[in-house]
């Protein structure tokens, strides 16, 4: 099914200009974020993009940072949200649920940047953009038939890392070694995943979910 039919509700299309301001202003101060700790990865001799980049976190923090600033932009100038932006909206919150998730549990306090940008990356940026997807009276309607476009990233990721890894032998996560075994990356995986499934229809049902806005449009 195309992306032309993921259901934007009219009632939810407008969400005045502050909210618009906070996501143009945090998408950059994000950006800004990630662009500081790759500035002290230079400072340290470790000038590789695509080993900075080559994180999943660093990935998807810049691109759904775009994307708000995206929904900030055309919300300020008045301008429909288009529905492919809907839906990477959508996926930038499940994979942000997922960097959250895995950073937390599996590989705690093991990354070399300051502790506050690992604060905001792997925590606090995760749960604004939740909240926003769940409580923002703009969020789009998003279809269950879209929900599989959470995977082509994701899964463009794995392929590359376990090709680089098998290749040049760097990997951003130590789960993901080769030396580990097939079976452990396969597990390891299938894990990832499946919790990206998980976060993907948590995100969709909570952009379903009817709030008391909507149900005031609709009496």
């Amino acid at each position: 099914m195309p992306l032309a039919s993921v259901a934007v509700p009219e009632p939810l299309r407008s969400a005045g200009r502050t909210r618009p301001l906070v996501r143009v202003v945090g998408g950059s101060a994000v950006l800004l974020v990630v662009l500081y700790a790759y500035v002290l990865r230079i400072a340290v001799g470790d000038v590789n993009p695509f080993d900075f980049f080559g994180y999943f976190t660093n990935q998807t923090s810049s691109l759904t940072a775009l994307v708000l600033i995206a929904l900030g932009a055309l919300a300020l100038n008045g301008r429909r949200l288009p529905l492919w932006l809907s839906v990477a909206w959508g996926v930038g919150a499940a994979c942000l649920i997922v960097v959250a998730v895995v950073y937390n549990a599996l590989v705690p306090g093991t990354g070399s940047a300051p502790a506050w940008v690992s604060v905001v990356l792997h925590v606090v940026f995760p749960v604004l953009v939740v909240i926003d997807i769940a409580f923002s009276p703009d969020r789009p309607r998003l279809a269950w038939t879209q929900v599989w476009w959470v995977l082509p990233y994701p899964l463009v990721w794995i392929t590359v890392v376990l090709l680089r890894g098998a290749t040049d032998g760097w990997v951003p996560y130590g789960f993901l070694l080769p030396e580990r075994g097939l079976p452990s990356l396969a597990l390891h995986v299938v894990g990832i995943l499946t919790l990206l499934i998980l976060a993907a229809a948590a995100v969709w049902a909570l952009s379903r979910r009817t709030s008391r806005r909507s149900a005031a449009h609709t009496r």
